[in-house]
C-alpha cells in the first residue's frame, strides 16, 4: 500500500507545484505541462509490460526494484536545476511507479483469498482515493511552509524517508511470487504497448492544453496502427510467452469490468482536476484552502471505504452498481449547489455533495477492482493487474483531457470568476454519463442467471 501512495500522491501533488516551479527553473508553460504530462505517460505505458515482468521475474523482486528507482528518481527531481532535466527526471519516476505498481494488486491477488482478497482490494481502493484527495493537501501544506526554503522540492523529498523504509520491510514482510509458466519478455509487444498507450495518451492531454494543433491528430491518428499491430502481435504468440494472455478476457468479470472500471475512473480522477480549478481559480481558495474542501470529499470516501467490507456481506455486487450511481447523484448535486453558490454565497454549501461523492468513490474503487480480479488466474495475477492499473491511469488521463475540452470552452478566452460555475457545471456533465454508463456495465459483469439470484443469500458473490 505504501507503493500505492506515493506514486499516485505524486500524481496529483504535483499540480499544487507548478506555480513554484515555473518562477524557480524560469520554466515555460509548456515545460510545466510537460512535468505533469511526463510522469502520466511513462507510468500509463510502462504498466502492462511491468506487470509482464513480474510474472516472469518475480512480483517482490520488480516491486523493489520499482521501489528503489522511485526513490532514486524523487530525489533526482528534488535536485534537477533546470526544467529539462525535471522533465527527464519525472518520466523516470513514472517508468519506475510502471514497474512497482502492477506488483501489488499481483501480489495481493495471490497472497490473499476469499474474504481476506476482498479486504485487501477495499483497502488498496481506499489508499488511492486518499492519495489523490491528500495530494492537494500535502502539496499545498509543503509549498506553504517552505521549510528550509525548499519550496516546491520538498514534495519529492517527502518520498526518500517513505521509500527507504519501504525497501528495509519489503522483503521481510512480502512473500515472493511468479508464474509458473516460464519464458521471456515480449519486447515487440512491450515497444507497441508502449507506443499505442503513450500516443493516445500524449495526443489526448497535449491537444486539449494547445488548442489541438495538427500533430496532436496526427499523433492520436498513428495510435490506431499501433494498437492493432499491438493486438494482431499478441495474437500470434498466445502460445509464446505473450505480454497480455487474451485467456484473461474470456471471463466476463475481467472483460466487461474493465470497460466499467475504464469508465469510472474516467469520472472519478477527472473530477480533482476539475474541482481544483473551480476552487482554487473560480473562489479564489489558496492551495491550503482548496486541500481543506477536498477532505471533506476524503472523508466520504474514507467513512464508505471502511464499511464496504461490511456491506459487501448483505449487498453482495448490488454494492458495486450502486456506486457509480452514487458517485453520480452527488456529482448532480455538487453541480447544482456550485450554479445556486455563484460567487457571493459561502462555497462551504458544497462540503454535503461532496461528501455523498466522496461516499459513491469509496463504495467503488476498491470492491469494482476486487471483482474485477477475483475471478483471474493466479498464474497471471501481476500481468492481469498490469492491464488493470494501465484501464485506470488511462482513464484518469484521458477523463481530464475530456473535462478539459468540455471546461474551458465554457469558460471562454476573457475569464471571469462568475463564469466559473457554469463552466463547473458543463464539465460535470461527461462525467455524470460515465458514472451512469459504469453503473449499466456493472450489472453484467455477471451472467445472468446470477444476476437474477439475491446477493444477500450468496456468499460467494459477496465476497467477489
Amino acid at each position: 500500500m505504501v507503493g500505492t501512495f506515493i506514486t499516485v500522491l505524486d500524481y496529483f501533488i504535483i499540480n499544487v507545484a507548478v506555480p513554484a516551479i515555473q518562477s524557480d527553473l524560469s520554466a515555460s508553460s509548456a515545460q510545466s505541462q510537460l512535468v505533469i504530462v511526463g510522469y502520466g505517460v511513462a507510468f500509463t505505458a510502462g504498466m502492462i509490460t511491468g506487470g509482464r515482468l513480474g510474472d516472469l521475474y518475480g512480483r517482490r523482486r520488480m516491486f523493489s526494484y520499482g521501489l528503489f528507482g522511485f526513490t532514486v528518481a524523487s530525489a533526482l527531481c528534488a535536485w534537477a536545476q533546470s526544467p529539462e532535466a525535471l522533465v527527464a527526471f519525472r518520466v523516470l519516476q513514472g517508468a519506475a511507479a510502471a514497474l512497482m505498481v502492477p506488483q501489488v494488486l499481483g501480489i495481493l491477488g495471490v497472497v490473499y483469498t476469499g474474504a481476506a482478497r476482498a479486504r485487501a482490494f477495499v483497502v488498496y481502493g481506499l489508499v488511492i482515493g486518499l492519495a489523490g484527495v491528500f495530494g492537494q493537501v500535502i502539496g499545498g501544506a509543503l509549498i506553504s511552509a517552505d521549510v528550509a526554503g525548499l519550496t516546491w522540492r520538498a514534495i519529492f523529498l517527502i518520498n526518500l524517508p517513505v521509500g527507504i523504509v519501504a525497501l528495509v520491510l519489503t522483503p521481510r514482510l512480502i512473500p515472493e511470487s511468479r508464474s509458473a509458466n516460464s519464458g521471456r519478455l515480449d519486447v515487440v509487444g512491450a515497444v507497441l504497448s508502449a507506443a499505442a498507450l503513450s500516443a493516445i495518451v500524449i495526443s489526448l492531454v497535449e491537444g486539449q492544453e494547445r488548442d489541438w494543433p495538427l500533430w496532436t491528430w496526427l499523433v492520436l491518428a498513428a495510435a490506431v496502427p499501433l494498437s492493432a499491430g499491438f493486438v494482431a502481435h499478441q495474437r500470434a504468440r498466445q502460445h509464446r510467452s505473450p505480454l497480455i494472455d487474451f485467456a484473461l478476457f474470456k471471463g466476463r468479470a475481467f472483460s466487461v469490468g474493465l470497460v466499467a472500471m475504464f469508465l469510472y475512473f474516467l469520472a472519478m480522477g477527472s473530477f480533482f482536476f476539475l474541482l481544483a480549478l473551480y476552487l482554487q481559480q473560480g473562489r479564489g481558495l489558496s492551495p491550503v484552502e482548496s486541500g481543506l474542501v477536498f477532505l471533506t470529499l476524503g472523508s466520504g470516501y474514507l467513512g464508505s471505504s471502511m464499511l464496504s467490507t461490511k456491506l459487501a456481506a448483505r449487498l453482495g455486487h448490488s454494492l458495486i452498481t450502486a456506486g457509480p450511481l452514487t458517485l453520480a447523484v452527488g456529482y448532480v448535486l455538487t453541480g447544482l449547489t456550485a450554479a445556486w453558490l455563484g460567487t457571493e454565497h459561502n462555497v462551504l454549501w458544497i462540503i454535503a455533495p461532496l461528501v455523498l461523492s466522496g461516499i459513491g468513490m469509496g463504495m467503488t474503487t476498491g470492491p469494482l477492482t476486487g471483482a474485477v480480479l477475483a475471478g483471474t488466474d493466479p498464474e497471471h495475477a501481476a500481468a492481469a493487474s498490469g492491464t488493470a492499473n494501465t484501464v485506470q491511469e488511462g482513464g484518469v488521463a484521458i477523463g481530464v483531457a475530456v473535462v478539459g475540452a468540455v471546461f474551458f470552452p465554457a469558460l471562454g478566452e476573457a475569464a471571469r470568476a462568475e463564469d466559473y460555475p457554469h463552466a463547473f457545471d458543463m464539465g460535470l456533465i461527461p462525467l455524470v454519463a460515465f458514472c451512469l454508463a459504469s453503473c449499466v456495465l456493472v450489472r453484467f459483469m455477471r451472467p445472468r442467471a446470477e444476476r437474477r439470484a439475491q446477493p444477500a443469500t450468496a456468499p460467494a458473490s459477496a465476497q467477489q
